[in-house]
């Protein structure tokens, strides 16, 4: 074997009690105020247990049966460590990897970090393909539409509001513009096309604004309920665009704090299930995949049994 798939999301805690190293991996080091710890701690306990990682290797698991080849995972923040997950592939015989964040937007706050992280551990040890950005890919819209469509069948044709993970202004500022915006804002636009959602019926919000301070970018969701409750509606749904499986993000802030927000306006907030190894989603990444290992002369035929490596 001289090829692999590696897979890359954020990593999340296995417990509360690992919070504080954890929020230290993810500020790389700079420290957090306690108060800060306790809440994410909290908001951890209230939900049992992040599934992030389980599920980035459920949809390992689905891509590797889907191409019939290994696919890798690693996290950036917590185990199983990018670093670690690239040492054990070129232990395994890998020479070249491609690699897809599963984050379908770029910015250089989020993507442009797995990818350094990743260049930095495959140096020396393998070549590396890695997919940049995939917000508009067709598979991924239809699995998002699918999603939305579902919960519209259910509740009617009432408003959406499509989110993303904030992030820091001061992150995507300077002269060489970051894509990431934009590019959230054109997937949710996409998925409402497909959707036959008219543009006065969709909104965009950022969610999950971070408790260190300083100005993140918005609208935020919350903004975004007082807007549609002044304008006379009382029940809407959110779609997190930004996001490709369940975890805190999902469970916390859209299940408990903003139907919390919703329900103290007298308003029903409905949510759509994440994609977590939803068949089209799963297609979209072996369609990267698949033309990565195209384009990539130390790309070799998959192998004849699929193998997922953790």
């Amino acid at each position: 074997m001289s090829t692999a798939i590696l897979l890359l999301a954020h990593g999340t805690p296995g417990k509360a009690e690992d919070v504080p190293a954890y929020m230290d991996r993810v500020t790389g080091g700079r420290g957090v105020p306690e108060s800060v710890i306790k809440e994410v701690a909290h908001r951890y306990a209230l939900i049992g247990q992040s599934p992030l990682t389980a599920l980035t290797a459920q949809q390992a698991d689905a891509l590797a049966r889907e191409l019939g080849m290994p696919v890798y995972f690693g996290m950036r923040n917590w185990h199983p460590f990018i670093a670690d997950t690239v040492t054990r592939m070129s232990a395994d015989g890998v020479t070249h990897a491609v690699v897809i964040c599963l984050a379908p937007q770029n910015s250089r706050t989020s993507v442009g970090l797995y990818r350094r992280a990743t260049m930095s551990a495959a140096e020396g040890h393998m070549t590396v393909d890695f997919v940049e950005s995939w917000h508009d890919h067709p598979s991924l819209i239809a699995a998002f539409a699918e999603k939305l469509d579902a919960v519209m069948r259910e509740h009617g044709r009432i408003p959406v509001i499509f989110t993303a993970h904030s992030v820091p202004c001061r992150t995507i500022a300077g002269q060489e513009a970051d894509p990431y915006s934009n590019q959230a804002k054109q997937t949710a636009a996409l998925v409402a096309q497909l959707c036959g959602i008219a543009d006065s019926d969709w909104h965009f919000a950022f969610q999950s604004q971070g408790m260190s301070g300083g100005p993140w970018i918005g609208p935020t969701v919350e903004d975004e309920i007082n807007g549609l409750k002044a304008a006379g509606h009382n029940e809407f749904i959110i779609q997190p665009v930004g996001f490709v499986c369940d975890h805190v993000e999902v469970l916390f802030d859209i299940d408990i704090l903003f139907k919390d927000f919703a329900a103290r306006r007298d308003m029903k907030l409905w949510r759509t299930e994440s994609l977590n190894d939803s068949p089209r989603f799963i297609a979209a990444l072996a369609d990267l995949a698949r033309k990565a290992l195209a384009r990539s002369p130390q790309s070799v035929g998959p192998e004849k049994r699929p193998a997922v490596v953790r």
